[in-house]
């Protein structure tokens, strides 16, 4: 029995990836469409975790309407830095 021609059979494989919406790829080429056609697995991860709970920033936004003064000791340190950096650098230069 004889050997059938390579040119045939990549013309057949060229049709069978067109048949069933595959990529021809006759060299063997790793290409990642196995992974790239895989479920994305950050939703499920998102919805493992609970939600992260209230920040200073959120309840000042929620409840900015009742004219209520809140205290971020964060954002004031930060301010402070930069106040201080930006006295050190006047000084310097």
């Amino acid at each position: 029995m004889a050997a059938v021609p390579r040119a045939r059979l990549l013309n057949l494989m060229k049709v069978q990836c067109e048949i069933f919406s595959t990529t021809y790829n006759p060299e063997g080429i790793r290409m990642g469409n196995k992974i790239l056609r895989q479920r994305l697995k950050g939703p499920s991860l998102a919805k493992y975790y609970p939600p992260r709970g209230p920040t200073v920033n959120t309840l000042e936004k929620e409840f900015k309407h009742l004219h209520l003064e809140t205290i971020n000791e964060e954002e004031e340190d930060r301010q402070e830095h930069l106040a201080g950096q930006a006295t050190l650098t006047m000084s310097i230069g």
